[in-house]
């Protein structure tokens, strides 16, 4: 065995005790009372699948997102940000402040013919944004439920929905095919929505997140979700990844096919930030805007998923709580932050974004019960200390995995597919003995040890927890469990502790009264509930 770098023997103090959830209201956490009269519009976008190394502010040269870099230079960037491995997960996080084992939503995605879905005794972000006088619209990707007309987006507190209920489809034609059905999935305020065939979904979404915002009545505070497509993958292998064929043309660099596909697909979704944000100046909104934007996971690389996205040099694809899987590409932008221009290195995590949303709204996050995230504004805003000291990556008792992140440490146990996508992918289509360039200005790249021989070998969560020092060693190469056993046992019993409040995965088997041959070639609600 390889000796460790001497910046591993140094190894950080692990918090074993976990920090309350106190949650203080607007004011008293640092929010700008001189704000106080005039509640900010948010604007949030989310990217479905976008690995840490598609963007260039990351560091990356061979996909340019000029339109994100712009506002994640001038705004805060989060290199510390963490998601859950996979797209249902993050959401029911995002929208209720809760880690998905507290909410039954930590087992898996919602497929077309499942009767599940997010809880409706949860009282979820839209609606809480309504009770402090917003209009409330969403576009894009819901992914959280629809089984019933009470589940789906229009029925759980936003004005207006324009968008898809599953978690994939066709870019152009709106079907997704699943578990051997397939049918229509477009939607527009509760309704089959049929105009759209043969559009590009990220254009769609992009003219109603455009139309949403001049239409405004600027008497009323705006929440925007935009949950893009982008850059999933679609229904099949021959059809998996789509984009009009002027942005594929944009990047004849890249030899690989399907990376430079997936390269046109980011264009595409990078040009759509831009027009929102032209969008909000030219409404006069853009001032007094918060614009958060964020991954649902980590990217699918190499093939994972029919996709060819990347994490370099970070380890694991999508799925996996490996890095690669977890670690979120995520920045704020707005005029209203205190210090701009700035990265955070603070542990933050997407529950965050629900107490965090609401206080900027005026809510009393005090009176939020039974949460997971934090108030992170001050962090965000003034770049005070992140509240957090810990943050449950996932735990999946069906699959048997876990996974726990404690101050530097993190310990993993278990992984997705027997192991079969824990390595490190470099992006395809890069020419003979590439040496990358040096980052640009302004970017944040991850920057990892010597790689020791053994690294895909030092460890095997399927037989012994593994324990890395992530602030040293992001790439995860050195597993330096055996000579830190009572950081090792410290975590488990936090990770066991967490295991004794879960919930019962909410998951249900398919039905075949889905079928949408049943509803007229549509994806519908078809359970009828009292």
């Amino acid at each position: 065995m390889l000796p460790l770098p001497a910046f591993l023997l140094i190894l950080s103090a692990v918090v074993a005790v976990h920090p309350v959830l106190a949650k203080t209201s607007r004011n008293a956490t640092g929010h700008d009372e001189s704000n106080s009269n005039a509640q900010p519009h948010i604007i949030f976008i989310l990217a479905d699948d976008l690995g840490w190394n598609d963007v260039s502010f990351h560091g990356s040269d061979q996909i340019p997102t000029p339109n994100l870099d712009e506002l994640a230079y001038s705004g805060v960037m989060l290199t510390n940000y963490y998601v859950q491995p996979i797209c249902t997960p993050t959401r029911s996080a995002l929208m209720t402040g809760r880690y998905p084992i507290h909410t039954g939503m930590w087992h898996g995605v919602i497929l077309g013919p499942e009767p599940w879905g997010l809880g409706l005794n949860e009282t979820i972000l839209p609606q809480l944004m309504k009770q402090q006088g917003y209009s409330t619209h969403m576009v894009g990707k819901w992914h959280l439920g629809f089984f019933s007309e009470e589940h789906i987006p229009s029925q759980r507190g936003f004005d207006s929905y324009y968008g898809y209920y599953l978690g994939k489809q066709d870019y152009w034609t709106h079907y997704n095919s699943e578990l051997r059905f397939s049918g229509f999935d477009f939607h527009k305020n509760g309704s089959i929505f049929k105009p759209v065939y043969g559009q590009y979904s990220t254009n769609l979404y992009t003219q109603q997140a455009e139309h949403i915002i001049a239409s405004h009545n600027k008497s009323k505070p705006l929440f925007l979700y935009f949950a893009h497509q982008a850059v999933h993958s679609g229904n099949d292998k021959r059809h998996a990844l789509e984009a009009p064929k002027e942005y594929y043309d944009r990047f004849p660099n890249i030899t690989d096919e399907n990376r430079r596909m997936f390269a046109a697909m980011v264009a595409v979704m990078d040009e759509s930030v831009g027009n929102v944000t032209r969008a909000l100046k030219q409404a006069g909104l853009y001032d007094n805007s918060v614009i958060i934007f964020s991954t649902d996971n980590g990217g699918p690389a190499h093939g994972f998923d029919f996709n060819h996205a990347n994490n370099y040099p970070l380890r694991g694809v999508k799925s996996t709580l490996w890095e690669g899987g977890v670690r979120g590409t995520a920045f704020v932008h707005s005029n209203l932050l205190k210090k701009t221009a700035r990265k955070s290195h603070d542990l933050l995590h997407v529950s965050d974004w629900m107490p965090t949303i609401y206080g900027l709204a005026g809510g009393d996050v005090s009176t939020l019960k039974d949460l997971d995230g934090y108030d992170i504004w001050p962090t965000l805003s003034l770049g005070q200390k992140s509240p957090r000291s810990e943050i449950l990556l996932n735990i999946d008792t069906e699959s048997g995995y876990s996974a726990l992140r404690m101050g530097d440490m993190k310990i993993l146990t278990g992984d997705v597919g027997d192991g079969d996508w824990e390595g490190w992918y470099e992006p395809e289509g890069l020419p003979p003995h590439y040496v990358p360039p040096p980052p640009p200005e302004g970017a944040f790249a991850v920057h990892c040890p010597t790689k020791p021989s053994n690294a895909s070998t030092n460890c095997n969560p399927f037989r012994a927890t593994c324990l890395y020092n992530i602030t040293h060693d992001p790439c995860e190469f050195y597993n330096i469990a055996d000579w830190n056993q009572d950081i090792v046992a410290s975590m488990t019993k936090r990770l066991d502790e967490y295991k004794a409040s879960m919930v019962p995965a909410r998951n249900k088997p398919r039905d075949p009264n889905a079928n949408p041959a049943l509803h007229g070639g549509y994806w519908v609600p078809w359970i009828k509930t009292d």
